[in-house]
């Protein structure tokens, strides 16, 4: 890999990991910032659960054709317009958001940024050779810790502000995620050598049972981390506040390692394989 090819590789990798944490941080933002809301509208478990659970879903359909436009018209313009599009709902929040299906009908559209994993990937990976596309898969799957930088930020903007007895002060709290959406400028340059494949082919090349296996297993794994770090806080709160009154720090324990440890996973599955390091992976789980 020629140097000048490199350095571009890198700070395409550093600057969309970047933009991939604010992206996860927007996508979870209601595991913390939720639970004023509940307070202010009085939800109970079911209404909480459907309102952080919106903005999952809404990021895991779209993943998918997502992942296509970015094979399509590459991860720059792609992402672009996703962390653009994702703004307008936040601050939509702010000034309209005042009953329950407002925040979740808000919240369907804020759920776009959780699509930004499957432009960053193959965007990130078209930078490197085979050898190194694991690591620097993991290295930007490490955006995962935007849920940690959510539990230690969030909560302390909550009380800075004392939004859990100020509503419109929950909307403002949502405003300060889409600036930091807007404050990231997410990719750099396109790769060098954009696919561009119809969406027939695209759908094609999902087929095999192999492709098949590992969305069965990313279905466990992924899901597992994402539900957890949308409940812990609630479950925290209720059951260990002794310990921590803001649940903060167990919070950032279970969220930090899910994503740094995407580049041990990356680097592994470079060395010994994909599978064998899956496999390995579920056991120890």
């Amino acid at each position: 890999m020629a140097k000048s090819h490199q350095a571009k590789a890198v700070s395409v990798l550093i600057v969309s990991t970047l933009a991939f944490t604010v992206c996860f941080m927007v996508w979870m933002m209601f595991a913390v910032i939720g639970i004023p809301i509940r307070k202010a509208l009085d939800l109970n478990a079911t209404q909480f659960g459907i309102l952080t659970a919106t903005p999952v879903l809404t990021g895991s359909l779209i993943r998918v054709p997502l992942g296509m436009w970015t094979d399509k018209y590459g991860g720059r313009i792609v992402m672009f317009v996703l962390m653009l599009s994702t703004v307008v709902p936040i601050w939509l929040i702010g000034p309209y958001a005042t009953a329950y299906w407002h925040f979740l009908v808000l919240g369907l559209f804020v759920g776009v940024a959780g699509g930004s994993f499957s432009v960053g990937t193959p965007y990130v990976a078209r930078w490197f050779d085979r050898k190194h596309q694991g690591f620097a898969m993991g290295v930007y799957g490490t955006g995962n810790s935007g849920a940690a930088v959510n539990k230690f930020v969030a909560p302390a903007l909550l009380l800075k502000l004392r939004l859990d007895r100020r509503p419109a002060g929950v909307r403002r709290g949502h405003a300060r995620h889409g600036g930091a959406l807007l404050d990231v400028q997410p990719l750099r340059a396109e790769a060098p050598v954009p696919s561009h494949i119809s969406w027939h082919e695209a759908a094609g090349g999902a087929q095999g049972p192999a492709r098949v296996e590992y969305s069965r297993y990313y279905s466990i794994v992924f899901s597992g981390y994402v539900a957890l770090s949308l409940w812990i806080g609630a479950v925290l709160r209720e059951r260990v506040r002794a310990l921590d009154p803001d649940g903060r720090a167990p919070r950032g324990v279970f969220s930090l390692p899910g994503g740094v440890l995407r580049a041990v996973g990356g680097w592994m599955s470079d060395k010994w394989g994909a599978h064998t390091v899956t496999w390995w992976v579920l056991w120890v789980s």
